[in-house]
This record gives C-alpha cells, structure tokens and sequence, in this order.
C-alpha cells in the first residue's frame, strides 16, 4: 500500500533546501515543472504558483508580470493561474502537450519517467502515476509493463517479501531509464 498512500495528486518536484539560496535556474525549473504538470492536468494550487513566482523573482528572474503574480495576496489568489500563463509565456516558457489525447499520454510518460529516473520524483509515486493514469489509458502497452509492474510491486509490498522497499525504488528507477532509452534509440533509428 505504500504507493496508494502516498499523495499521487501532487508530484514531489525536488528544489534547493532553506540553506541553499534558490538561482535563477531552479526558480526557472520550477516554472517548467509547473508548466507541465498543469498541461497534463494536474491540479495546482495558487499558493504554489504565487511562491513559484516568489522564488523566481528573489532568484533574480525577470519578467513584466512577475512581481505581480509574486505579489498577489490571498484575496487576490484566483487571479493567480492567468497571471502564471502570462509570465510563462513572457519568459518563453509556454508548454502545451501534443494535441492528440494518445501522444500526449505518451509525453507525460516520458516526462515522469525523465522525474523518476533523475531523481526528483519517488519512484513509488512516479510508477503509481504511470499505472493509474497513463497506462490504462494506453491500453497496458508493453512499453510500459516494466514500470506497471514496479508500481504492483510497490503498491504491494509487504515485509514477508524478503525484498526492501528501497530495493524495489530501484527497480523502478531501472524500469524508468530502460524505457526513456528505448525512445532514444527509437529516435536514433529515425
């Protein structure tokens, strides 16, 4: 059950901790990691998006509209999600997934994977997304069989296993990389 528990509606996206002072790189990051996971549906708060624009402004990132989405007040928040649009789209930071419903459940896959394979996404999360809102949409393709299976497992697991939860994180950190390699040799082969 660890999978199932754990918080899919959020993808943990690692930034620098308190100590570190967050650059302009990261605060751009995160705009692209927020970027995405609004095109694939995802739910973000306002309250993200006001920090994200926080950060980025104390970062030394610049753009017309950020300190007014940095700015924004909880009064203010609906106003939030439009105000993130226009500094994406000012910092030329636009995402939009492939207009076909089947590609783009592929690029959020690839996109996940990418997350889980470098880190920044538990691979138990990750894979749970993969099995739950990307696969059965797909129809279970094989491509993604090693990734289902890791979230099963992960979902699953139990101490009597003789297996670790941290062995199995790694399987899926495996299944990510392997199936992100597939695309570039598929692309090479193009």
């Amino acid at each position: 059950m660890a999978a199932a528990a754990a918080d899919v509606q959020a993808f943990p996206f690692h930034l620098p901790t308190e100590k570190t002072m967050m650059t302009s790189d990261d605060a751009l990051d995160q705009f692209r990691h927020i970027a995405r996971e609004r095109a694939f549906g995802r739910h973000v708060g306002s309250d993200r998006l006001i920090q994200a624009g926080l950060d980025a402004l104390i970062a030394g990132v610049e753009s017309p509209s950020l300190a007014m989405l940095a700015g924004l007040l909880r009064s203010e928040e609906p106003e939030a999600p439009e105000l993130f649009d226009q500094v994406l789209d000012e910092l030329g930071l636009l995402f939009r997934p492939p207009a076909d419903p089947r590609a783009a459940k592929w690029a959020m896959a690839y996109w996940i994977a990418g997350q889980i394979a470098d880190g920044s996404l538990d691979p138990a999360v990750g894979a749970h997304l993969i099995w739950e809102d990307i696969a059965y949409d797909l129809g279970y393709p094989e491509e993604l069989a090693p990734l289902v299976s890791c979230a099963h497992h992960l979902d699953g697991w139990e101490e009597s296993w003789g297996v670790s939860v941290e062995e199995l994180n790694g399987e899926a950190v495996e299944a990510a990389k392997q199936f992100l390699s597939q695309r570039s040799a598929a692309e090479a082969g193009d």
